[in-house]
């Protein structure tokens, strides 16, 4: 159940994002100073334990991060390695990174099925050099790159080809590198990376912004709201920080203040809602629910990458939106729209989360709109936003768990 009004402050978890980065940042930087207010996500602490394990068998269960980023890190590190993950995981397809790697002189092998986890990997040096990449697959394969770059004998330059999907997200990785004294390149499509050291520094991990998303879509949907959000920061690294200037159009407005934003319900005349996600991915699920929640038709373009995330997320937001009456079509690769049509809403509809943490969250609002919304398997939240459940009951929003 919704509470009547929304007034609360809220500490949001850590950047996921940062966090992840940090981590292999440090290990190949061999940093003696740990890294402050790191996440407490599950992705977070499959890295953290990789790293403290004395195994080398790394179970890695659903984080995309950690996958991505640990095959490129054990693929430099002397030594027998094997990756693996969640029935999911091994669904999900990894070999542009291993096809790159293994042009760059990295040994691994696929242990099940050609082009996906588990990996075998046989860690050495890596001499690096030239290698082409698509720009409109997973940044997370260009992000792991780049962070082992400095380490490999030769440098790297990658060749981007296509369009440059995610571009925040590598933007994101080169800015953390040059805090800990990386200097890279990008110029047009090519970002070039040296021989270099990671200089050891102190690192505090900010807020996420992506978090952050859900509490704006609840403020759209509630009359005379105000949210504070705590350990947000305006000049931010994370893409996802955009979400301050995209919110206007759905009526809600950001104050910076000392610690963080307050976010306020303002009034919008938006007849429709236009926007290419290409460098928001993750911002899809939440704009797509409040569009639906708040009957603005929308236009979405860029979302190519949401098919191989958690699951395909532009068929799940159909699936279950479509329980709570809403009509989405895919109008193209990547496009999603909805024009306004509706039908019944189904009888007490039992949202499904796909194992993904963000159809949980993006999707738990609908509570404001119909009374109610029974979200199946809300631990899922667990993935980015542990606390979310807990926030939503300081919030004032009546939590029951279902036998």
């Amino acid at each position: 159940m919704p509470p009547k009004q929304l007034s609360v402050t809220i500490s949001l978890p850590a950047s996921k994002s940062i966090s992840n980065r940090i981590l292999i940042l440090n290990a190949l930087g061999m940093n003696p100073i740990p890294p402050e207010n790191l996440s407490d996500c599950e992705d977070t602490q499959v890295l953290l334990d990789a790293f403290n394990s004395e195994s080398n068998v790394f179970d890695i269960r659903g984080a995309g991060t950690a996958m991505r980023f640990l095959t490129a890190f054990l693929a430099g590190m002397e030594g027998d390695w094997i990756v693996k993950g969640s029935p999911r995981m091994h669904e999900r397809p990894i070999h542009p990174l291993v096809n790159t790697l293994t042009a760059l002189g990295a040994q691994i092998e696929y242990i099940e099925k050609e082009g996906f986890p588990p990996l075998r990997i046989k860690g050495k040096k890596l001499k690096g050099g030239e290698v082409y990449m698509s720009g409109n697959i997973s940044s997370q394969f260009i992000s792991a790159l780049l962070m082992i770059a400095p380490t490999m004998e030769n440098g790297i330059v990658i060749h981007l080809e296509n369009e440059i999907i995610s571009k925040p997200y590598i933007e994101l990785t080169l800015g953390l590198m040059a805090k800990y004294g990386i200097a890279c390149k990008w110029e047009g499509n090519d970002i070039v990376v040296r021989r270099q050291d990671y200089v050891p520094a102190p690192f505090r991990v900010e807020a996420d912004w992506s978090a952050a998303s859900y509490w704006y879509e609840m403020v759209s949907l509630i009359p005379n709201a105000q949210v504070t959000l705590l350990g947000l920061e305006k000049e931010s690294l994370q893409g996802d920080a955009n979400i301050a200037n995209l919110f206007c159009d759905l009526g809600v407005s950001t104050e910076f203040v000392a610690d963080g934003v307050t976010l306020r319900k303002i009034k919008t005349s938006s007849k429709k809602f236009f926007r290419d996600f290409v460098n928001e991915p993750d911002l899809a699920q939440t704009f797509a629910a409040a569009c639906c929640f708040l009957n603005l038709p929308f236009l979405f373009s860029g979302l190519q990458s949401l098919k191989i995330k958690e699951t395909d997320r532009i068929a799940a937001l159909q699936t279950e939106l479509r329980k709570l009456g809403f009509v989405l079509n895919e109008t193209g690769f990547g496009v999603l729209e909805w024009d306004g049509e509706r039908i019944v809403k189904e009888d007490n509809p039992v949202i499904e989360t796909y194992e993904d943490h963000r159809m949980a969250m993006a999707l738990a609002p609908a509570a404001i709109v119909f009374g109610s919304v029974i979200i199946n398997k809300p631990q899922v939240v667990s993935k980015s936003y542990p606390k979310f459940w807990d926030d939503l009951k300081t919030a004032g929003f009546i939590i029951e768990e279902i036998e």
